[in-house]
């Protein structure tokens, strides 16, 4: 992309230009917030389980004592020898965050089909210390639908991102958030799939102020584990 080179008053003439954009953008993703806010909830009937480093823990058991749970539903099926690329981008940021979370009343972890000790010696090799629990065995990952059967594969259809969706593939990224109440109830409170799992890539929002931008030309194919950068 060429770009002009003007005097420094036309660039602030431009930058202010832009700056009323930015702000619309911001007042319309505070109103986001708020609706997303007010949306109705649902209680979470069935129980699930998950192996942890501490043991078979229950979905209550994972909040860790505070009221809200975050999860990183983090694509990695058994059998796989590395987590997803760009879920591996995602959990990227997760460390820095967690302890402004924990106090912050709120709780965040990763969750895989693939079981612990795949799990662990993934983890280990990228120096993550966030809490990842496994899912294999369970129905968590089927029912918040970001794993799918190989019927439901072969079908060509799958349900993803609240709708048809056009991939296939047994593995999907997203993240969710639940709440527990004083009596113990667990309510799903939302959760957001395809493009919406930008919001745990900080990387990207810093991108966008450089000035090459994402310089992207084919979506994440410039992501790599980040041990794996030359």
């Amino acid at each position: 992309m060429q770009h002009a080179v003007v005097s420094r008053d036309d660039w602030l003439t431009a930058r202010r230009d832009l700056l009323k954009a930015e702000k619309e953008l911001t007042r319309l993703r505070d109103k986001v917030a708020r609706e997303r806010l007010v949306l109705p909830w649902v209680r979470i009937d069935k129980e699930y389980m998950f192996e942890t480093l501490d043991g078979p823990c229950s979905l209550a058991d994972l909040f860790d004592g505070r009221s809200q749970l975050l999860v990183q539903h983090f694509m990695f099926a058994p059998g796989w020898k590395e987590g997803c690329p760009g879920c591996s981008f995602m959990a990227d940021h997760t460390d820095g965050m967690n302890i402004h979370l924990a106090n912050h009343d709120v709780t965040m972890i990763a969750v895989s089909r693939a079981p612990l000790a795949e799990i662990e010696r993934y983890r280990k090799r990228m120096g993550w210390q966030f809490k990842w629990v496994s899912s294999f065995g369970d129905d968590f990952n089927y029912d918040f639908r970001v794993s799918f059967t190989p019927e439901e594969i072969a079908s060509g259809h799958i349900d993803y991102n609240f709708g048809e969706w056009s991939g296939t593939g047994e593995e999907w990224p997203g993240v969710s958030a639940f709440f527990k109440d004083e009596a113990g109830d667990i309510f799903r409170t939302y959760s957001t799939y395809g493009r919406g799992v930008e919001v745990m890539m900080g990387t990207y929002n810093m991108l966008d102020l450089a000035p090459k931008g994402r310089n992207e030309t084919d979506g994440m194919d410039w992501v790599r584990r980040h041990d794996r950068y030359e």
